[in-house]
């Protein structure tokens, strides 16, 4: 069984700093793309930030600039660093994977819970 797990949420204060973590483990052959999504109250999921096994990176216009994300392939792990963090950036942030399971097995989509990041004075 392939898990995601995520961690590193909280309450920040405007222009505060916070870094998310979400680890994959299980039945895991490889891993590609792993990326961070955010859902906010009565909004559509988004996509924030994603990254691929050999480094390229892409990022929301909204969080450029901002948000930096990261991985560790030898742990798994993908990251979030999120700096200059903003009252709009308050939302429940996901980590999804595009994982195969065995060789030759083609790759789905899994998801994190989800880890609340709330912005206020």
């Amino acid at each position: 069984q392939v898990q995601l797990v995520e961690s590193g949420g909280g309450l920040v204060q405007p222009g505060g700093s916070l870094r998310l973590s979400c680890a994959a483990s299980g039945s895991i052959f490889t891993i590609d793309t792993m990326s961070w999504y955010r859902q906010a109250p009565g909004q559509q999921r988004e996509l924030v930030a994603g990254m691929t096994t050999v480094g390229t990176t892409s990022y929301a216009d909204s969080v450029k600039g901002r948000f930096t994300i990261s991985r560790d392939n030898a742990k798994n792990t993908v990251y979030l660093q999120m700096d200059s963090l903003q009252a709009e950036d308050t939302a429940v942030y996901y980590c999804n994977a595009d994982i195969a399971r065995w060789r030759f097995d083609l790759l789905r989509q899994y998801w994190g819970q989800g880890t609340q990041v709330t912005v206020s004075s």
